[in-house]
Order: C-alpha cells, then sequence, then structure tokens
C-alpha cells in the first residue's frame, strides 16, 4: 500500500506521495491515512466545478485534482484581477480546501506556475520570463524522458527553450516543440468548459448576501433590465432563461424558465420567474445568503421591431403563448404538452406528447379538407378495445357490433383502409383492415379488423376511436 496523495503538513514532515504505507508510519507513528477512493474524488470535484462556476461561465476540470476557469471579461465583476483570486481563495477557505492559484494570459501556463511554480498573478506580457524558471517535470513527461532530459543538464524550461527544437522532436515526439510553446504562452489552445455557457449572461456580485425574497426578486428585474439591453442591442429574443443563484457556502441553485417565442421584456419574464419560484417543489433555501446571481439566456432567435396598427386584429396566438408560459411557470415545464405528429403508420405511434416549449420534431400534420369528414378520430383506445363484431362477407365491414354490453346495427360504413405494422418492429402486429361506421343513433365509430379470415389464430374486431 502506498501514499496517494499528502497534504502540506505531511509533505514538511518528509512524507511524498507514491511512499509506502509501512514508510510512512514508521517515520510518524501517529499517521492518519484514509483509504484512496477516485469516486468520489471525482464526484467531489464535479461539485466545485459547479461552486467555482460563480468566477466564470466557462470552468473545466483539470485533473487529477484541480480547476482551469477562463475568466476573459470576468475580473471587472471583483475588482479587478486580484479581487478575483482573492475571491477564489476565500471560497476554497470556506469549503476547507487549501488552493494555490495562478493566473496567466493561457490556461497552459496557468496551470504550470500554478502546479510547479509559484503561482500568483503573471505581468502582463511576462508569461514566457516566468514560465523560464520553471522545472522540467512541468513538461509532464514519461519518468524515463524526464530523467533523460536531466542527465543532459537541463533543469528548466528555460534550457529547453534555448535548444534547437528539431534534436528535441526527434528524441521526445512531434508534439514536444508544441507543448513547450504551450508552455511558454506563446500558443493559447482554449480550454473545453464543463457546460457550454449560454450565448448572453448577465452577472451581480453583491458586497452583503441577501437572503429576503424582495431582495432576491430586485436583483432578478435588475438582470433581466441587462439582459433586455443587451438582447434588444442584438435584435434577439430568448426563449429559454436560467436563474443561478449562489450562496455564501458554495451551494448553488438554478432554475431554468422556458417561454413559447421569444421574448426579452422585462416584466414579462421577472413575472413569469415570480411564478416558477413560488411553485418550487423544494424551495429556494438561501441559507446564510446568496452573495451572486447570474442570468443566462439561450435558444436565442431574431426578435424584430413589431409596428401595430389602428384596425389590426387581436393575435389570438400570443394570448394562448401567454397562458402556456404562465402554467408552465405555475405547474412546471412537464404538465403543459402539446400533440406532435411522429412518422408511423400505426394510429397508436403517429403521435407523441411534448412539452409545450419543446422544440417539434421532423414530420408535419397531414393537410386536411374542412369541408371533408375527419378519416381519422381525435379519441384513440390505448390499447383498443375488442368488441363481438358480425360481418355479412369475410371481407365486409360488420353488420352489428356489441360493445360496453350494447349492441350497435351499422347504416352507414367506409373503407377498409388497410395497415400494416412496420417490419423493422417486434414484436409486429398482425395486419389491420380499419372501418369508419355509424350505428342508427348517428354514433361513429373507427372499428378494425386484425387478421384475417382462415388465419391461425382466427381474426379479431376492436374498436380504436370515436368520431365527435
Amino acid at each position: 500500500m502506498r501514499l496517494a496523495a499528502v497534504d502540506a503538513e505531511g509533505l514538511a514532515l518528509g512524507l511524498a506521495p507514491d511512499m509506502t504505507l509501512a514508510d510512512a508510519r514508521a517515520q510518524i507513528p501517529d499517521l492518519e491515512a484514509w483509504p484512496h477512493d477516485p469516486g468520489a474524488d471525482r464526484v467531489f470535484l464535479d461539485h466545485l466545478i459547479e461552486a467555482f462556476g460563480r468566477f466564470s461561465p466557462m470552468v473545466a476540470g483539470d485533473d487529477p485534482h484541480g480547476l482551469v476557469l477562463d475568466v476573459t471579461g470576468c475580473a471587472h465583476l471583483f475588482g479587478g484581477e486580484a479581487g478575483l483570486m482573492g475571491a477564489v481563495q476565500a471560497l476554497s477557505r470556506r469549503l476547507g480546501l487549501g488552493a494555490r492559484c495562478a493566473l496567466a494570459r493561457t490556461p497552459q501556463t496557468a496551470r504550470a506556475l500554478a502546479r510547479f511554480g509559484p503561482g500568483g498573478i503573471a505581468p502582463e506580457g511576462q508569461d514566457a520570463a516566468l514560465a523560464r524558471h520553471l522545472p522540467v517535470a512541468a513538461m509532464e513527461l514519461d519518468p524515463r524522458d524526464l530523467q533523460a532530459i536531466r542527465r543532459a543538464g537541463l533543469k528548466t524550461l528555460g534550457d529547453l527553450d534555448a535548444r534547437p527544437r528539431a534534436p528535441l522532436a526527434a528524441r521526445f515526439g512531434a508534439d514536444f516543440p508544441d507543448r513547450l510553446d504551450r508552455l511558454m504562452g506563446r500558443v493559447d489552445v482554449r480550454i473545453t468548459p464543463h457546460r457550454a455557457p449560454p450565448p448572453v449572461v448577465v452577472d451581480r456580485v453583491l458586497a452583503e448576501p441577501i437572503t429576503e425574497t424582495g431582495a432576491v426578486h430586485a436583483v432578478i428585474a435588475d438582470l433581466l433590465a441587462d439582459m433586455e439591453r443587451q438582447l434588444e442591442t442584438r435584435g434577439l429574443g430568448a426563449r429559454r432563461f436560467i436563474l443561478g443563484l449562489y450562496r455564501l457556502d458554495g451551494d448553488i441553485r438554478r432554475i431554468a424558465l422556458s417561454t413559447a417565442r421569444p421574448v426579452r421584456d422585462t416584466g414579462t419574464v421577472l413575472r413569469l420567474f415570480r411564478e416558477r419560484l413560488a411553485a418550487l417543489a423544494r424551495p429556494v433555501d438561501p441559507g446564510f445568503g446568496f452573495d451572486h446571481l447570474r442570468m443566462g439566456a439561450e435558444q436565442l432567435q431574431v426578435l424584430g421591431a413589431r409596428q401595430s396598427a389602428f384596425d389590426e386584429r387581436g393575435d389570438h396566438s400570443q394570448a394562448l403563448d401567454a397562458l402556456i408560459d404562465q402554467l408552465s411557470a405555475r405547474l412546471g415545464p412537464e404538465a403543459v404538452v402539446r400533440v406532435t405528429p411522429v412518422a408511423s403508420h400505426l394510429p397508436e405511434r403517429s403521435s407523441r406528447r411534448i412539452p409545450a416549449h419543446a422544440a417539434p420534431g421532423g414530420a408535419v400534420w397531414p393537410p386536411t379538407d374542412p369541408e371533408s369528414p375527419p378519416l381519422r378520430p381525435l379519441h384513440l383506445f390505448d390499447p383498443p378495445q375488442p368488441v363481438e363484431a358480425l360481418a355479412l362477407a369475410p371481407d365486409s365491414p360488420p353488420a352489428r357490433f356489441r360493445w360496453r354490453r350494447a349492441t350497435h346495427r351499422v347504416i352507414r360504413a367506409e373503407g377498409p383502409e388497410r395497415i400494416a405494422t412496420e417490419w423493422w418492429r417486434a414484436p409486429r402486429h398482425r395486419v389491420r383492415d380499419y372501418y369508419r361506421v355509424e350505428d342508427e343513433e348517428g354514433r361513429r365509430f373507427w372499428l378494425f379488423r386484425a387478421g384475417g379470415y382462415g388465419e391461425d389464430p382466427p381474426p379479431r374486431w376492436y374498436v380504436h376511436g370515436l368520431f365527435a
């Protein structure tokens, strides 16, 4: 058994990673050791990615135990680069972590300064000068390659940078010069964030944490006002808004809100957020207070100016969309659904229910003739209900049928419409012959016969739907 990681106190006492546990206990008899759990470390690091996302929407994990943040355009929210780094270290202390931070022009240089150097803020234009003093271990090469470099008398990145690149590439791989240039800050390779940031983001960093609901709503209104100005400048509207609430203790709560059509009006979105916050199954708990709020806008669409006229009739679709937005905010996005078509011949699979705010699929409803009766009913039974039917001929519609203990005599019938199951589905259903029938009392049914006469098992009749 060997040590996987050692804290600062253990390093000061002479312990080091990869040391055997027996040697470590011989050196420090009262050593406290815990089993290494990489899975738990991964979960905790994912939690830290969310917690430190308050400093920048561009956050990525830096295995095995680091984070890298692209803070371009974010430092002014915290009073400059020094204030940003101080805020990061303060949050680390509140979470019980010891953090070494570095800020440089490129993520690779900042990573090397944090892991193998003194950390801190690299002055503008001094990235390469600081990186030259880092040990060659910052290249993170194979131990044998690292030993070969040291035996050649090369101790720092500056020693490597002074050497011709061709012999280094021939000895240590073609990508060796590129890795060295990235560490020196000459090549900038952007990070891949853990979660893609929204196209439009607005932040509020508060000097004092807030806990009152009224104060939270006031900050949300302020964020939406800034969001409206940015969207109006671009001529865009958004169909999805994401509110991030960052607590002082590092806990994060995200609340998403969708709309039926693109909007940017502050009053409309604020009213929907108030409905959503009031209807949450798990209410927002401010704890010791929120010190940071963030509003993001997604699913952007062009939203131009609209000219109204005196003789223009009201747009009823806008009223319906407003109702959908309000119900979705109050009851949840999954509670309000609409029916969308699906490319399938089987009636029970030709439609599905999706959230009202979701984007429709590729299939479209077939065109209908308002002067003709509907070919299929709106009300379908799932599953189809069996009936006892009597037909005058094997391939003719039923003359009468019994359903729910009532006998219906058919006076009119249309069909058949033959529908076979998709060949790629399993299990396969029997071929169906559908009929539109009307009984003596004017009630219209959609019946089908599954299978044909002379087959084994015998055919069965079912009622699949009712016409209004």
